[in-house]
């Protein structure tokens, strides 16, 4: 299964670091790509400079035509579009990891007034929560349950700089100290 995530709308200064959340975010817990549908080279240079360091596969692409992404999209996976307006995320949840083991996912989610046809387009709507709250939230706990916290501690492939866990203290490992 293929997991990227759709950010939709990006309000240049004003997002720069939500979206650099939401993308850094998608990365560690488990996303291969992020689609952004407006340009941003700060944010892009950001999550770059993070897998480069960081390690992976992670992909950053802008696709402007988001309708046409969606719809090839759906040729080969399940869209899914986060909100608070869905069903709830604890009764699908079951649903959504029998569909995973076949099928690529697509989640979305906004940055701003999602519209109408988004709603449409989705083959499913999942709120994470009735009340308001970010994006970010709302994306970290979908694919925490999607991938059921196995990507909380993963190792990243080709990576400069690993955390290694410890109770007391800040233990880091860099390329050059192997």
């Amino acid at each position: 299964m293929v997991v990227e995530v759709l950010r939709l709308g990006h309000r240049g200064d004003r997002d720069k670091r939500i979206s650099t959340h939401v993308a850094l975010t998608a990365r560690a817990l488990g996303a291969d790509k992020i689609i952004f549908t407006v340009e941003d080279e700060h944010v892009e240079n950001s999550v770059k400079k993070v897998v480069e360091s960081w390690g992976g596969n992670f992909k950053f692409v802008v696709e402007k035509h988001w309708k046409k992404y969606i719809k090839e999209f759906k040729k080969r996976g399940v869209v899914i579009h986060l909100t608070m307006y869905g069903a709830n995320i604890n009764e699908m949840m079951p649903e959504i990891k029998k569909i995973g083991r076949d099928k690529d996912i697509l989640i979305i989610i906004g940055a701003e007034k999602v519209p109408k046809e988004v709603y449409e387009l989705a083959d499913y709507n999942i709120s994470v929560g009735n009340q308001p709250h970010s994006e970010v939230a709302a994306l970290a706990i979908f694919l925490d349950r999607l991938f059921e916290g196995k990507t909380l501690y993963r190792d990243f492939e080709d990576a400069k700089i690993k955390i290694v866990p410890s109770n007391k203290g800040k233990v880091v490992i860099r390329e050059n100290q192997k």
